[in-house]
């Protein structure tokens, strides 16, 4: 792989270098690899059919995670954030211990290895909100739902140059990774300002199905404002706010 340098960056392929843009630049690299039908059916590749199986299972499974919680992500996700969590989910599919390898899954994997997962790596939680909060997931009732205690916003909240306001937003979400479904409700507060008053204690509930057997997952951020004019404005379109999975339980 090269770098491409000067006035005029291409795109496509001459000869046997193929050039293209991605995230870090406009690079070159030149054709080749093995041919697709030999990884198919070469013994000698069994191992290579086996990771790409797994890989793209946890590729699936992610993106099935992403589109639960797809309303929350809108504003608070990095451009990585989409490899960052297909890797996370290879861990979760490796630590499966009773399929074989190639058929390793997440239902029989560790789905709490998510916990702490986050969204977007520019904000993260733990350096963004320092206000005490009570994650908890109810599994018969169907509910996953946050306490944060009365706190002072300038005190416990690092927000980035130019903030004025914020919002607390949570997430709970029942995942069928077999059937490929979801369950999710959202929550936030009211735009509040990010100023020296206490707040009021704070609870969301989010409910999903009641006796679920299903992974849940719970997730919290802030979403940070600017107040011009009066108006409230998505700070920097919500570069820095932060949104990470706060608890998880893997089901029965």
């Amino acid at each position: 792989m090269a770098r491409q340098k000067g006035i005029i960056k291409l795109k496509g392929t001459i000869g046997d270098i193929t050039f293209y843009k991605t995230q870090d630049g406009h690079l070159a690299r030149e054709k080749g690899g093995i041919d697709a039908s030999r990884i198919a059916s070469d013994p000698a590749f069994q191992r290579t059919r086996e990771n790409g199986s797994e890989f793209g299972r946890a590729g699936k499974a992610g993106k099935l995670l992403r589109t639960a919680f797809r309303p929350l992500l809108l504003n608070s996700a990095d451009g990585r954030m989409v490899s960052r969590l297909t890797q996370a989910m290879v861990k979760v599919l490796q630590a499966d211990i009773t399929s074989d390898r190639g058929l390793r899954n997440v239902i029989d994997g560790e789905t709490e290895l998510l916990f702490g997962f986050e969204f977007n790596i520019r904000g993260k939680l733990g350096t963004t909100l320092f206000a005490p909060f009570v994650a908890s997931i109810d599994r018969v009732a169907g509910e996953i739902k946050v306490d944060i205690p009365s706190f002072i916003p300038s005190n416990m909240i690092a927000g980035p140059s130019g903030t004025t306001h914020f919002k607390i937003i949570s997430g709970g979400a029942e995942v069928d990774f077999e059937a490929e479904t979801y369950v999710v409700t959202t929550s936030e507060t009211t735009i509040l300002p990010w100023d020296g008053i206490a707040t009021a204690l704070i609870t969301q509930t989010n409910v999903v199905t009641a006796n679920s057997t299903k992974p849940l997952f719970f997730v919290l951020g802030v979403e940070f404002y600017q107040q011009i004019n009066g108006q409230m404005y998505p700070l920097k379109n919500g570069a820095y706010n932060p949104l990470s999975v706060a608890k998880v339980d893997s089901g029965v």
